[in-house]
């Protein structure tokens, strides 16, 4: 097989190797893997950096690598990984094979670990980014952040589902406080074991770090936890200590809530963000006759170019508040007609759309073209039941580049007639929408890549199908 392989390769016209550098970008990671095997001209074209400048590179069992796959990752220029389970020696390994990793990921750290282990960090003379995932840990966790050089270079930091107690959370905070570089910062605490009961980070202590991170544009913001009362209006709001009573925060452009339940923020909680020009809000589970505050925070937010509303029960009650400047909407909540109806009335601008099928919305992919003519991409969630011949009506989205059919594992698993997604009957409705739209746009079944880093365990769908 491999010397046909061989044969058929170098029967091959020439080109130049810009060009079959070009055609491997349209290759996934396995089939990359797959055509380098053909011969070693293929090899060297498919490391050229150029093709894996978004790889984020798997590592853990330090002592199955050799020398060569060191070399050959260098080559590729990775500058992305995610680490698990390293010893120090492997931490020393590490820096001496990709010292120019800019971001490195600890995942899967469910152990408790020293604050010795991050002593090697300082040996990546390019890290920005750092993520640590699931770990319990003794003592400070960015002692060693904490270096003159890592404090500088430090601009992006995610930590999530960390155990820590409310005093070890509130030092951890002042911690990062200290890097004030940061224009990306995640934080999704854990409850920590014990009968302490989890509390949102103090006021206090929130608006310290928002006055020292002066150059924060991104922050995704865990709210798990219930206050025995709501947090204070000005809780994202920090004053100016040289200028009383004008805010003195960050300019962030997104904001991400998660964990959300209404009964910790107030309806003022977001009325200062003027900068904002992305929100996001994953609730923990909906709360039934209790008012729902996204009515007046996007009543302050009309500035707003992205909304994502994960889960929550009140879409009737903010419809009619939504910003007439976004183009890029996520609903994931139960939606009918009327609701839709609703919606595109308000956003005349929507070229991004990701929204559930399920029961209660009808005839959704009918409706689309005509609600939402501008759409460049489109998501569609299945719950309940697969794709009808409906489906077919999206080809009258002129404008649309990328199409998006996913479902959930679990309806896999419920569904007594189709055991695979997708299914033969969804196979045969893509292939006609695909000869309809002369194929014009791409169709997908399964969720894009994982951005490992900024998608962490939270909030990536790990139900999701990935056949």
């Amino acid at each position: 097989m491999a010397q046909t392989v061989n044969m058929k390769v170098q029967e091959l016209p020439y080109l130049p190797p810009e060009v079959w550098v070009l055609v491997f970008g349209y290759l996934n990671t396995e089939e990359k893997h797959t055509a380098r095997l053909c011969c070693r001209h293929f090899r060297d074209l498919i490391d050229h950096p150029s093709l894996w400048k978004d790889y984020t590179a798997g590592l853990s069992n330090f002592p199955r690598y050799t020398s060569g796959f060191w070399d050959t990752v260098q080559c590729r220029g990775v500058s992305r990984a995610t680490v698990q389970h390293l010893r120090p020696k492997d931490w020393k390994i590490l820096s001496k094979s990709l010292p120019s990793l800019n971001t490195i990921v600890c995942v899967r750290e469910r152990r408790y670990y020293k604050m010795k282990y991050l002593d090697n960090l300082c040996e990546f003379p390019n890290l920005t980014s750092l993520g640590v995932r699931n770990a319990t840990w003794v003592g400070p966790l960015l002692l060693q952040c904490q270096s003159p050089q890592l404090a500088e270079r430090l601009t992006h930091l995610n930590v999530c589902n960390i155990q820590m107690s409310c005093e070890d959370t509130v030092e951890f905070i002042n911690s990062v406080s200290r890097l004030v570089n940061l224009e990306y910062l995640l934080f999704h605490q854990q409850e920590s074991e014990g009968l302490e009961r989890m509390r949102p980070v103090p006021s206090y202590v929130f608006h310290n770090l928002l006055l020292s991170l002066k150059k924060l544009k991104h922050l995704s913001w865990g709210m798990k936890g219930e206050p025995p009362v709501p947090l204070p209006d000005n809780y994202f709001y920090p004053l100016d200590p040289e200028n009383p009573g004008e805010y003195g925060g960050p300019e962030l452009i997104s904001l991400e809530l998660v964990n959300y339940t209404e009964i910790i923020l107030s309806e003022y909680a977001l009325r200062g963000l003027t900068s904002l020009k992305s929100l996001a809000v994953h609730y923990r589970y909906p709360w039934d006759g209790i008012q729902c505050n996204l009515y007046s925070w996007l009543n302050h937010l009309q500035q707003l170019e992205s909304l994502s509303i994960i889960g929550g029960n009140f879409l009737a009650s903010y419809t009619e508040a939504l910003p007439p400047q976004v183009t890029s909407l996520t609903l994931r909540t139960s939606i009918c007609a009327c609701q839709m109806n609703s919606i595109a009335s308000q956003l005349k601008r929507v070229e991004h759309l990701d929204i559930d099928q399920n029961r209660f919305a009808d005839s959704l992919c009918k409706q689309l073209p005509t609600l939402f003519p501008q759409l460049k991409t489109l998501r569609i969630r299945f719950h309940r039941e697969e794709p009808k011949r409906d489906l077919l009506f999206l080809n009258k989205l002129r404008h649309l580049e990328r199409l998006e059919l996913i479902t959930r594992q679990t309806y896999i698993l419920i569904s007594d007639k189709n055991k695979t997604w997708p299914s033969p009957s969804l196979e045969r409705l893509i292939k006609e929408l695909r000869e309809l739209s002369r194929n014009r746009f791409s169709i997908m079944t399964t969720m894009p890549k994982r951005d490992v880093f900024r998608e962490c365990d939270c909030i990536w769908e790990r139900e999701e199908t990935r056949f």
